[in-house]
């Protein structure tokens, strides 16, 4: 169908029988790398882009420090994101090696976090959190942490992950957009860019109902803002294309482009988010 995988080697699972914080795991995953790019290489001539780990930063909390997502642990995030960044090296070194032309995709969360003036402290210590998302990529290069083995070659594209509820006051309330703190997408963009000169696309977007078509039409006006800039943004990733069960109850999540299979196959299109895509690219190709 013409269209140019990238693939992901780690997404936020891995076998029940292995202990994510042992050498093991990181032996496993190193082993799964091998395999995939013999695979790979016997498959395909196109140029290979592999996203070693999935969302590291957010893993690391999730999983290591609220217990919401597997490993189910608390007070571990710090430990984690270290193993996972160790892991991702690993990985980019084998990939490297097994395939000559692979261009390696490093997928993170990006977020914009606003103190409370009121409170004493509280606009420094928004700030320490917020900076927190720019780790996973600092160690993966080597700027912190240097005993993992992290070096400036495994980052070589950078996936910027953003959603509507991916700006908040420190440990509060969701801050949306209108709203005189909220940051403007173009400029998280750009100061990812300026701390990386590396080529980024948006790997994450969207959100429910009928917020879908007007979200998509923010991040694509923000896009090429950013482009006018001088940020060298490759392109924009609708998640998801496929409605879905809600992760923690089940419910329908109205989030996609298609809604749910109905019994001979076919997909109800929520027709609104299609005409939005139609629309940015139409402006996209008279761009």
């Amino acid at each position: 169908m013409g269209i140019q995988v990238i693939w992901d080697l780690c997404h936020f699972g891995w076998p029940d029988h292995l202990d994510i914080f042992t050498p093991q795991w990181v032996d496993a995953l190193e082993e799964l790398a091998r395999g995939f790019a013999e695979i790979l290489r016997r498959e395909t001539s196109d140029v290979p882009l592999v996203a070693p780990m999935n969302e590291i930063s957010f893993v690391s909390w999730a999983g290591g420090d609220t217990g919401y997502l597997n490993p189910f642990q608390q007070g571990r995030g710090h430990e984690l994101k270290r193993q996972l960044v160790r892991a991702a090296v690993r990985v980019s070194a084998v990939l490297r090696d097994e395939l000559k032309n692979v261009q390696l995709v490093s997928p993170e969360p990006v977020i914009h976090i606003a103190g409370d003036p009121r409170k004493p402290g509280d606009v420094l210590k928004a700030e320490q959190y917020r900076s927190s998302m720019f780790e996973a990529w600092d160690i993966l290069t080597g700027r912190v942490h240097t005993d993992l083995g992290g070096n400036e070659k495994y980052l070589q594209i950078i996936g910027v992950n953003f959603y509507d509820r991916n700006q908040w006051w420190n440990f509060g309330d969701t801050i949306r957009r209108g709203e005189p703190e909220y940051r403007p997408f173009r400029e998280i963009l750009r100061e990812v860019y300026t701390r990386y000169l590396r080529p980024l696309f948006v790997a994450e977007t969207g959100t429910e109902d009928e917020a879908r078509p007007g979200w998509f039409a923010y991040v694509c006006e923000e896009v090429r803002a950013a482009i006018a800039d001088g940020v060298p943004v490759q392109g924009i990733c609708l998640y998801p294309v496929l409605e879905h069960p809600g992760w923690d109850d089940d419910r329908h999540c109205h989030n996609g482009l298609w809604g749910y299979a109905a019994p001979d196959g076919s997909r109800p299109i929520f027709e609104p988010l299609a005409e939005e895509v139609r629309q940015q690219e139409r402006i996209r190709t008279k761009s």
